[in-house]
């Protein structure tokens, strides 16, 4: 069946075009994005049963941008009555105004922004889906959970406790301007298990997680990933410390989407291009990886989480080649830095939710497929790992460092796994580096969307990211 779109914004929508009209009469350009999403997140423990209805995208309300005087100025509200728009216009002139005035009260230089172009456009889109969060029997899913935690912790004997997550959010957003008319509905779903082990004062974590642009029925695939959580586990738990050096590794398609959302993620944001604070400004049209690393980022890219028909500022997704065999094409871009850089918005402006400012975020951040095996790449090792099951990353955008955690590292000694497996491991590096090591790439591709990431510590949003198997190397520790 098809997403409904929501019936609370296709009713608003005539008095939100009313109040548009009358703000334009003092402002050059004004838009309204509008949020009406619901959704709904469980997380089940041997110790917790939690239900609740706030998820990362649970909201309802509207964000009002306006454009005067080369300035642009936004406020939210979550209160619009749709018989009283002229109210409401009079509300938000004096709260524009104020922002407006008071940067040239204080002096502040503001960016030199151009007007963003106004065109035609007319978009509906309900995407498929066989479940909607908002109608599911939630007593029944905490049950069918709940007999999932019991399951693995009957799975080993030295459980602490086995964690089940599930959430699922129905998107509806509609984006309006005097002549934009954009409307979209999708569900995105995610689960995860993870299971504490503990032996001989010895405690690890083992984690594995689904995503997808679908509804509940994702839920049905969580119980999946039992065998191989139980197994990681018991692998941590025997696992030994690695010694720190420079290793030829292969990364998992996991870890390779980590090293693309590290590396070329938030270093060719490129809002970041207009503060001066990514070396990746630098490097478009230059060499920054080997001929086989090529990589995409947006929304139409892959078909995960973060897979939508336009962003928050009603520009259309899109699919960015940002490196082509090892040259950096581009970045990543929202709207207004797009004008401030003279260059095209991708598609990549995203609100962690309408009072929140809008950013340069990623979407679908994938490296593509090559031709090799990854039985010819561990047969092509003398002494490295394969890296499995990633933890964390962090990237400093301004100097192009990158530091990953990674769960599990499977020892290669001659063209064979040995068994020998170490954890936890940090890999560090100078991107060009990790990148122009690159050797060989398999043909198969794998997306993650579970999770999501800040910009800087704050503002949150989905992403996801993945790849295929890489050869490189990387410095390990």
């Amino acid at each position: 069946m098809k997403a409904a779109f929501s019936p609370y914004l296709l009713q608003i929508k005539p008095a939100l075009r009313e109040l548009i009209g009358l703000l334009r009469q003092d402002y050059d350009y004004v838009s309204a994005l509008a949020t009406d999403s619901k959704g709904l997140a469980l997380r089940i423990s041997q110790r917790v049963k939690s239900v609740s209805s706030q998820t990362m995208t649970t909201e309802r309300g509207v964000v009002v941008r306006v454009y005067k005087d080369g300035q642009y100025a936004e406020c939210a509200f979550n209160d619009f009555d749709p018989v009283k728009p002229a109210a409401k216009a009079e509300e938000l002139r004096a709260a524009m105004n104020a922002q407006l005035t008071l940067l040239k009260a204080v002096g502040v230089q503001g960016y030199d922004t151009p007007i963003r172009p106004d065109e035609e456009q007319t978009l509906f889109v309900e995407k498929e889906t066989e479940q909607l969060p908002e109608q599911s029997d939630v007593k029944a899913l905490v049950e069918k959970l709940s007999a999932l935690s019991d399951k693995g912790m009957q799975q080993h004997e030295n459980a602490l406790d086995c964690m089940v997550s599930a959430q699922s959010t129905h998107v509806c957003k509609m984006f309006l301007t005097e002549k934009r008319d954009l409307c979209q509905s999708y569900v995105y779903s995610e689960g995860s298990l993870a299971m504490i082990l503990s032996r001989e004062g010895n405690t690890q974590v083992a984690y594995d997680s689904v995503s997808g642009l679908c509804g509940p029925e994702l839920f049905d695939r969580i119980e999946e990933k039992l065998p191989k959580v139980v197994k990681l586990g018991e692998e941590l738990l025997s696992a030994g410390r690695i010694e720190p050096g420079e290793y030829e590794i292969i990364t998992a398609p996991e870890i390779t989407g980590l090293i693309a959302h590290e590396a070329f993620g938030h270093g060719v944001e490129m809002d970041m291009f207009v503060k001066n604070r990514a070396l990746g400004a630098e490097y478009i049209g230059k060499r920054v990886g080997s001929d086989l690393c090529s990589m995409h980022e947006g929304a139409l890219c892959a078909e995960d989480v973060t897979s939508y028909a336009f962003d928050d500022e009603g520009t259309l997704a899109g699919d960015v080649t940002e490196i082509d065999r090892g040259i950096l094409k581009t970045g990543i871009c929202d709207a207004l830095s797009a004008l401030r850089l003279g260059v095209q918005p991708t598609g990549n402006g995203k609100r962690e939710n309408f009072e929140h400012k809008v950013y340069t975020r990623m979407t679908n951040t994938m490296i593509d497929s090559g031709t090799d095996s990854l039985e010819d790449m561990i047969a092509s090792i003398e002494n490295g790992y394969l890296l499995e099951s990633s933890e964390s990353g962090m990237e400093d955008p301004k100097h192009w460092g990158i530091q990953c955690i990674i769960k599990l590292g499977r020892e290669i000694k001659n063209g064979r796994l040995t068994g020998k497996v170490v954890s936890p491991i940090i890999m560090t590096g100078y991107v060009p580096d990790l990148l122009g090591n690159i050797s060989m790439v398999s043909p198969d591709r794998e997306v993650f969307g579970s999770g999501g990431c800040g910009k800087g510590y704050k503002e949150w949003v989905k992403v996801a990211d993945g790849g295929p198997y890489l050869k490189t190397k990387a410095r390990l520790g």
